[in-house]
């Protein structure tokens, strides 16, 4: 596994952050070091689809990045007809999915899409997961996104969503960055890379509250909903249509 040092050189203009080929080279150490939990979070995601996966639906991996939930998915579902959509707007990340897919027997079911959630179509589906992309997106444009999954879904469906979260309360923001920045410091990046990619994500990636996120999926006509993993400013939630 390379090792993430995308920031760790002293930038004398630091650019937005994007998904490009620099990043998608070391993505897993980046992941592994930057999301608590992340690995816990999608073998209990890729279960969580198991266990709603409804024969002749779709599955909807929004913002699939090069593939590591899709590829626990795989292996849940291994003896199991299905056809999964896995949906990311950089190209790098496709590719890198495209050619892992190559290698995995039960990989015909999967379909890979370039493009932006906004543009897409959902139907039929019984399992849509979100991770860490909602957030990436315009907050105009998020609430008709969640009502689009939410009519594309099948009765009984499932919406798994992980994001990186702020708090209503400023002292307790404070006290989440807090944590995870230590989180981070003791994974190994300098105070140097925190700081240069806190600068290249700043309006880039732009979080809710959890109780937007829960006003947000209720509005859109989900019934249940529940955080299932909090871990200071990132929660893992999970909403069942009727």
């Amino acid at each position: 596994m390379e090792k993430d040092q995308v920031f760790a050189g002293k930038k004398l203009k630091v650019q937005p952050f994007e998904f490009n080929k620099a990043v998608a080279r070391v993505f897993d150490d980046m992941l592994n070091r930057s999301i608590p939990f992340y690995k816990e979070s999608i073998k209990r995601q890729s279960q969580l689809a198991r266990q709603f996966y409804q024969p002749g639906s779709r599955i909807y991996d929004l913002g699939c990045s090069h593939g590591n939930l899709g590829m626990m998915i795989l292996e849940q579902l291994k003896e199991r007809p299905f056809k999964m959509v896995a949906v990311d707007s950089s190209r790098p990340m496709i590719d890198k999915y495209s050619k892992r897919l190559e290698k995995h027997e039960t990989a015909k079911g999967v379909d890979l899409v370039c493009g932006f959630l906004e543009d897409l179509q959902i139907k039929d589906a019984s399992v849509v997961l979100i991770n860490l992309t909602l957030q990436f997106i315009d907050q105009e444009k998020r609430d008709d996104l969640m009502k689009k999954i939410y009519q594309g879904m099948k009765p009984n469906g499932i919406l798994i969503l992980t994001e990186k979260i702020v708090h209503s309360s400023k002292m307790l923001d404070d006290l989440q960055t807090q944590f995870y920045t230590a989180f981070k410091l003791e994974n190994g990046y300098s105070e140097l890379e925190i700081s240069q990619k806190r600068d290249a994500l700043e309006k880039v990636l732009v979080p809710d509250t959890i109780e937007t996120h829960e006003n947000r999926i209720l509005n859109a006509g989900f019934a249940k909903f529940d955080i299932w993993l909090k871990w200071f400013n990132f929660a893992s939630m999970m909403a069942i249509k009727k």
